[in-house]
């Protein structure tokens, strides 16, 4: 089944112009036509999605990204389950070995719910419980993840603020439990994230073939 990004909308590590180092956020149809060296729609209907450590990013970071972003925002209380769901493939990583492959994250701040990552062959967890808490509680979810094996990524949030990540590889499955949020987010906005998300700085010395890719061979979001 072919993956449809249409109505998603692609952040990529590629600048607005040369005046505007600022990272081009497109549409997902708009991307594959315009950028194809780095959302690319292959023959069995996988995006593969790359992100160079060096190129542009947003204002705020040094840090580049190939991911996908739902459209709509959502608030807990907007549906009964929320869903996101990826069976994705890294065949690439950058020099240090991390990278954010999915996200729950909230508008208007920096510090999102839930960060899922592949960390150097395991998928971790970032969590925070309160909406602007410092620094999110990690923890591992399933290790022994390679390069070049494919694996599924499952978040599932209720109305009440129970999160469940669970990842898949190999006939293995790994879970967060149940990780309940506060209060403190209850009037919050929301959005699913997913794709390549480099977690290292890149500089002037910066390798320029260093990077992260993915293929995500299918993508299910639900708000119901």
């Amino acid at each position: 089944m072919a993956v449809d990004i249409s109505n998603l909308l692609i952040a990529t590590p590629v600048a607005v112009s040369a005046t505007n180092p600022v990272a081009l956020e497109l549409d997902g149809d708009e991307a594959i036509a315009r950028l194809p060296e780095v959302v690319t729609l292959l023959s069995d209907g996988s995006i593969q999605f790359s992100a160079p450590t060096k190129g542009a990013s947003s204002k705020s970071t040094h840090r580049t990204r190939c991911e996908w972003t739902e459209t709509r925002s959502w608030t807990l209380a907007s549906a009964a389950d929320h869903w996101s769901r990826q069976s994705m493939t890294l065949t690439k990583v950058n020099a240090a070995q991390k990278v954010v492959i999915a996200q729950m994250h909230v508008r208007g701040d920096d510090g999102p719910p839930v960060k899922v990552f592949w960390k150097k062959g395991d998928i971790t967890l970032g969590f925070r419980q309160t909406y602007d808490q410092a620094d999110p509680v990690n923890s591992t979810v399933l290790k022994g993840v390679p390069l070049g094996a494919q694996f599924g990524i499952s978040l599932h949030v209720t109305a009440q603020g129970l999160v469940t990540v669970t990842a898949t590889c190999k006939g293995a499955t790994g879970t967060s439990g149940g990780l309940q949020l506060d209060g403190s987010w209850a009037s919050r906005l929301f959005e699913f994230h997913g794709g390549v998300y480099n977690q290292v700085d890149y500089n002037d010395q910066t390798p320029v073939d260093d990077g992260s890719i993915c293929i995500i061979s299918d993508l299910t979001l639900i708000h119901g």
